[in-house]
């Protein structure tokens, strides 16, 4: 079995949940039940795949839970440009939210890659 703590992608995804959730910390109390929720669970859910994945046996598997982590890590992406446009949050927090997103982003396909060659 694979130890999801060692990934440094696991790792990083960790930190960049706990970056949504004080981000979105200051948005509009009105949605609290909208993008708020959708934003946490999309970055929440780019560790948790990973760590689920780790946890089959093989690799064709843990590529599929990849390959949800991915997914995920788009969906956020999209989530920030909305609230970049929704004045939610600025250009410079955009401009430092992007960089890491996109690197776990080339990561999460690397390993996948990876994975099913």
């Amino acid at each position: 079995m694979r130890n999801f703590r060692k990934y440094d992608i696991w790792i990083d995804g960790i930190d960049f949940s706990i970056e949504i959730y004080s981000i979105t910390g200051s948005y509009p109390s009105d949605e609290r039940f909208g993008l708020i929720s959708q934003m946490r669970r999309a970055a929440v859910s780019i560790p948790s795949n990973i760590a689920e994945g780790a946890s089959r046996k093989s690799n064709l598997e843990f590529s599929r839970f990849i390959e949800i982590a991915l997914g995920s890590s788009f969906e956020l992406e999209t989530q920030l440009i909305i609230s970049l446009q929704q004045k939610y949050i600025s250009t410079e927090v955009m401009d430092v939210l992007l960089p890491p997103l996109q690197s776990l982003q080339c990561r999460l396909n690397a390993l996948r890659t990876t994975l099913l060659s």
